[in-house]
């Protein structure tokens, strides 16, 4: 599997979409949809959400401003999204069914971090580390800041140029979080997150012993959110097709133990949770 590719931001390789590619979903599964978007707890969900991603909108200037205060409050409205007795199906019809939202930065931002620490609390991480690693994938996409609207908005095929700068919001990212007084691994999460086990990611091509362990959590959470969202050319794949693609070369690209977890734990469940109809869907793209 070539996540970065899929997500048309490799140079030169965004499938066209033919008069034979519709964005339908099943009528069962626009329902459930609905009666998800009806429900009390959702509504309560979509304000508190819209609600923190003002704040990390905020906080993102904040940092690039060089005006630096601590990520607590941030911290503790993201956290407050997870509801108590929620289920893991519970939680992702939660984010499928936002993706309404057209705001890719901050709203794949939020994704991730919510979907890392639900990957946190299935390894059983101390309750410390999953507030860092809540925090990392907060800020692991924060380079793309820099990045001109433009070149992230732009749909259709990036050229060489194009998909070079692009990938610099890694290293964008680390510089900016790299004199902040935070935790060396939400600062590694930002350089690593598009790093693979098998030399295949960027910026530094590392392997499995060089890549921070939370950034190889955060890596499977920005891959699951990115495949389970929009692009220009294709509705958003549901959690069984990006299991599926996981399973291709997952054991490869990401650090077994992570990868393992997830998988396991998601599978049994992709068949119950389902996604919003692609008519819903903003078509953005990010990588």
């Amino acid at each position: 599997m070539n996540e970065t590719a899929s997500a048309n931001t490799t140079p030169g390789t965004a499938p066209v979409p033919g008069p034979e590619q519709k964005h339908n979903t099943p009528i069962h599964n626009r329902n459930y949809s609905q009666a998800i978007k009806q429900s009390p707890e959702f509504m309560s969900f979509q304000v508190d959400f819209a609600v923190c991603l003002k704040e990390l909108r905020g906080y993102f200037h904040t940092i690039i401003a060089e005006n630096f205060k601590s990520p607590d409050f941030l911290l503790e409205k993201t956290n407050s999204l997870l509801r108590p007795g929620q289920t893991t199906i519970d939680f992702f019809d939660m984010l499928h069914n936002l993706r309404s939202v057209d705001d890719s930065i901050y709203v794949h931002s939020l994704n991730v971090a919510l979907i890392a620490r639900m990957i946190g609390k299935w390894l059983k991480l101390n309750a410390e580390d999953l507030e860092t690693l809540t925090i990392a994938g907060l800020l692991h996409d924060i380079g793309k800041s820099l990045i001109p609207d433009d070149l992230l908005n732009k749909q259709g095929r990036l050229t060489d140029e194009e998909y070079d700068l692009l990938c610099q919001h890694a290293k964008l990212g680390y510089d900016l979080l790299k004199p902040l007084p935070l935790d060396s691994r939400i600062k590694k999460a930002a350089l690593m997150h598009h790093e693979r086990c098998d030399g295949s990611g960027y910026p530094e091509k590392s392997t499995t012993d060089d890549i921070d362990d939370f950034a190889h959590i955060i890596a499977i959470a920005d891959v699951y959110d990115a495949m389970t969202a929009a692009r220009t050319y294709r509705a958003p794949l549901s959690p069984f097709q990006v299991i599926a693609e996981f399973e291709k070369d997952g054991l490869q690209k990401y650090k077994p133990k992570y990868i393992l977890t997830f998988w396991n734990i998601l599978l049994p469940r992709t068949r119950t949770i389902m996604y919003c109809s692609a008519t819903d869907v903003p078509q953005t793209s990010f990588c």
